[in-house]
């Protein structure tokens, strides 16, 4: 079973919007928790924490109008249009394909109906958040970013969100969370026997229809804008070479630390077991017939020319007897006016220096000058199994050997020097395995649950469309 992850995470300076997770079609329910290094796990809120403000500095038309109105509540275009803004925003600094602008406004559209008649049934039904309730939430977001409430405030309102329509924000998030749990927990209870008859299914050879997980690897020589008729050939031929030199039997790992260009990518090229509609399109129609070991390609995108290995398949629904644990230290420094961004990098690039010359010891300069909960330790962030950390600190990680040290990182709580000291795999008991299966069950039954109660409160609503958004 894949689960809900929100388009999130990327590598930006520290911001408090991580707190925002920038959803299109995640229900908030199923929002997974994810944590940072050196803090509690952290609520990654849904996309009712976009609201309805303007992003700051936003092209706007000079009129707003109304595109569509929900029980007799209006929807305006400036709502869909600063959510659309927010959200191309995360997805371009991910890397992501922007969908087509008239069709993307329509999905959001659609998803802000369905969370307004949602808020709708919320107060009818006499759901409440007080103002200590959202008090509290607003101080738990402030911790799990390591600040006070007033800090908060002032790095929301730098960044172009006031405080006001935050805690408005918030409390339409809490009120969804609400009454979604009330509807959704009674129907997404997992017996003993449901387990029992998983575990029966998948020892009886399991579900033949359950979706093929595939691990490929890659190498990316990238294509730069405007690039001639020349270098365009010359990059092609470079890919061919490397898709030949593959499929002869060369080690992939070689091919993909002297020819890739994909920015931040693990060591070996491997992106990871994941569903299909996880990977690129184009990914999957070139290998989805390929034997393991197989090689795709060169394949044209939008970033250059793709080299595909598969390295693995395997039937999803199966949980795993064992998960891969890493150990890993930091040192976090912040970005502030202070200390501009490339100041950290260069710092930490010189803490780099000298711990790899033995001239300085991590863990000291860890507790002196980290800025991370973790500084009291050395640094040390304990075994993490996988999913713990945000990706882009995950996927430096991964990309270490045990012992190495890699260059610095940056994300969007500031700047990382991370080194691996142990990586190891833990064994997980009969017990545990039936957790594991619990969990995967409950969230299947809370995804259909959300689908179906979401259909019925969308059903029930009048929505009367008018101009359409822009």
């Amino acid at each position: 079973m894949t689960k809900f992850s929100p388009i999130q995470h990327p590598c930006l300076r520290p911001s408090v919007f991580v707190a925002l997770a920038l959803v299109l079609a995640l229900p908030v329910a199923q929002a997974q928790t994810l944590r940072l290094p050196g803090q509690q796990r952290l609520p990654a809120l849904g996309a009712q924490s976009l609201g309805s403000g303007a992003v700051a500095n936003a092209p706007q038309r000079q009129a707003d109008y109304i595109v569509a109105v929900v029980n007799s509540e209006p929807v305006t275009n400036n709502e869909v249009r600063a959510r659309m803004l927010r959200i191309e925003q995360q997805m371009r600094q991910q890397g992501a394909q922007v969908p087509p602008r008239n069709e993307f406004a329509r999905q959001l559209l659609e998803r802000i109906i369905s969370e307004r008649t949602q808020l709708q049934l919320a107060r009818e039904t006499g759901v409440q958040v007080n103002d200590a309730m959202l008090d509290e939430a607003v101080a738990n977001v402030a911790r799990q970013n390591q600040m006070s409430a007033e800090e908060l405030r002032r790095r929301l309102e730098a960044e172009g969100l006031p405080f006001s329509q935050f805690r408005a924000d918030l409390r339409n998030e809490l009120l969804l969370n609400r009454v979604r749990d009330r509807e959704l927990e009674s129907r997404a209870k997992v017996s003993d026997q449901d387990v029992e008859q998983y575990l029966r299914e998948q020892a009886d050879g399991g579900n033949p229809q359950a979706v093929m997980e595939v691990n490929l690897a890659q190498v990316l020589v990238a294509v730069p804008e405007n690039a001639s008729t020349e270098q365009l050939a010359g990059l092609q031929a470079r890919a061919q070479l490397v898709a030949e030199r593959a499929r002869s039997g060369t080690d992939f790992t070689v091919l993909v630390k002297e020819f890739s260009n994909s920015p931040g990518g693990s060591t070996d090229g491997q992106m990871g077991l994941r569903a299909p509609d996880r990977y690129p399109e184009l990914f999957i129609n070139a290998t989805q017939n390929l034997p393991v070991g197989g090689v795709a390609g060169p394949l044209r995108s939008g970033a250059g020319f793709h080299v595909l290995k598969v390295i693995e398949k395997k039937r999803g629904g199966t949980p795993a007897a064992s998960v891969p644990e890493t150990r890993a230290r930091h040192i976090l420094l912040r970005t502030t006016p202070q200390l501009s961004e490339a100041a950290a990098v260069a710092r930490l690039q010189e803490f780099k220096r000298r711990i790899a010359a033995g001239q300085a010891d991590f863990a000291a300069l860890a507790r002196e000058f980290s800025q991370d909960a973790s500084a009291k330790d050395g640094g040390d962030l304990g075994w993490a199994a996988a999913g713990m950390f945000v990706p882009e600190f995950e996927e430096r990680m991964n990309s270490l050997a045990p012992g190495q040290l890699g260059d610095p990182l940056v994300s969007r709580f500031g700047v990382h020097l991370i080194q691996v000291q142990e990586r190891r795999n833990t064994a997980l008991s009969p017990r545990e395995q039936r957790e594991v299966v619990r969990g995967m069950l409950r969230e299947k039954k809370l995804e259909e649950a959300y689908t179906a109660w979401a259909q019925e409160v969308r059903g029930r609503a009048y929505v009367e469309y008018r101009d359409p958004p822009q």
